[in-house]
Parts: structure tokens; C-alpha cells; sequence
């Protein structure tokens, strides 16, 4: 039996597969590093067959061409994504103890897992150096990306309201609003290329939570104050 050797990190972890799935997914991999750190315009079918090492002729035929390939890199970041997503979701208080403890976690794990993650930043990356020169390449991206986050977390968010925890009229905005809430601090920091500590990951999701429960907690019902028959308080006279 062979020692393991020290492989360099990649950016995205390996699927398991053997053959040619193994093939296929070692070159999105190597794709998507190239296309990360050269761009679309600067990327090239020679560089990311030499990343992966393989043939230009293999990249062709598991791939076509690099329009090609950048569409199947988008689409399997992506579902990398939404399944973190989902996974994220699940975990939802749906029948909170402490409100703000419990969303305030939940943002917390949200944002390490779907906003702060190597697959997350990568598709930021992507979308924000390419988006506006090549919309035609994000087509899966718009499909199935952010938007579909939304109507998930808005029908969790109902149901808080509906058992008397949250009062809001329309649920995806809300949903909207709590995500960019939870980002806003976050994103600051990525965009100038600083990665998120602990501390400002929870510092972030605490202050999100608090700012979208002062717009969209239960308020308690206001009780009349009580007056006497000639409008003196009781008590007034004593």
C-alpha cells in the first residue's frame, strides 16, 4: 500500500466519481480555477486542459467548446450551492423558543454555508467580473440562483408569522430583506478580498436579525390605560 501524498489544495472539492465522470469532473474543477483567476476572455481551452492535466482533445470531448464549459462550471457551482442552500434551510426554527437566539444562529450557519464557502465566493467572482459581458453565459445561474432562494425562505418566514412570532404582509420581501440584511456587512469585507472571522460572521448575523426583527416582530398588544368617569387616572388623587 502507498503513502498518501500532499496534494495542493483546489478550490473545490472533488466529487466522487471514477472513469470518465472522475475525467469530467477533474476538468470542471480545473475550469473553474482558470476561468476564476484569468476570466472568460483571458481563459483558454490549453490552459485548462494543462491545469487538468489532459489533453486539449479531452476537454473538447467531454466539454465542447469554452462557452461550453464555462455554462457547465456555472451549473455545477451552482448546485453545489443550492444544496448547501437546502441543507442551511432545513435547519430553520420553525418553532423558536428564543426568536432572535434562534434566527440569529440560523443566520450564522447560512452565512457560512451559502455566502462565505469556496463554491459561493467562486460564483460571486464569476458573476460579478463576467455577468455584465457575457449574460448569455449565466442563463442556468438566473434559473435556478438567488431567486429561488427567496420563495423558500419567505414560506419559513410565514409560518413564523402565522403562529404570532413575525407581522409582515408579504413574505419573499421579507425573505429579500433578511438575506440582504445578513449580507450586507459580510460582502463588504469579501469585496475587497478579506475573508469573514468567526466573530464578524456572528457579529454580522446578530445586528441583520435584530435591524429585520425591529421592522417584522410581533408587537404586543397595546392595553387602554384606564381613567375614571371625570378623566382622572386612577391613583391620580391618592
Amino acid at each position: 500500500m502507498t503513502s498518501d501524498a500532499k496534494l495542493p489544495p483546489i478550490p473545490f472539492p472533488p466529487m466522487p466519481a471514477r472513469g470518465q465522470c472522475a475525467k469530467r469532473n477533474s476538468i470542471l474543477e480545473a475550469a473553474a480555477t482558470v476561468f476564476c483567476r484569468d476570466g472568460y476572455a483571458g481563459a483558454s481551452i490549453d490552459l485548462i486542459a494543462a491545469e487538468a492535466g489532459v489533453s486539449r482533445q479531452t476537454v473538447y470531448n467531454h466539454h465542447g467548446g469554452k462557452e461550453n464549459l464555462f455554462a457547465a462550471v456555472v451549473r455545477d457551482i451552482n448546485d453545489r450551492s443550492a444544496a448547501g442552500w437546502a441543507a442551511t434551510l432545513a435547519s430553520f426554527p420553525d418553532q423558536p423558543d428564543d426568536l432572535e437566539t434562534e434566527l440569529t444562529a440560523f443566520a450564522v450557519r447560512l452565512t457560512r454555508n451559502c455566502m462565505c464557502d469556496r463554491d459561493a465566493r467562486a460564483l460571486r467572482r464569476l458573476v460579478q467580473a463576467e455577468g455584465e459581458r457575457y449574460p448569455e453565459l449565466f442563463r442556468a445561474w438566473q434559473a435556478s440562483g438567488p431567486g429561488n432562494a427567496w420563495s423558500p425562505l419567505g414560506a419559513r418566514l410565514a409560518r413564523l408569522a402565522h403562529a404570532g412570532f413575525l407581522d409582515l404582509d408579504d413574505p419573499d420581501l421579507a425573505a429579500r430583506q433578511f438575506l440582504a440584511l445578513v449580507n450586507a456587512d459580510i460582502q463588504s469585507r469579501i469585496a475587497i478580498g478579506e475573508a469573514p472571522d468567526d466573530a464578524a460572521i456572528e457579529t454580522a448575523a446578530r445586528d441583520a436579525v435584530r435591524t429585520f426583527l425591529r421592522a417584522f416582530g410581533a408587537r404586543p398588544p397595546v392595553v387602554p390605560r384606564t381613567t375614571s368617569p371625570a378623566g382622572i387616572r386612577p391613583g391620580a388623587l391618592s
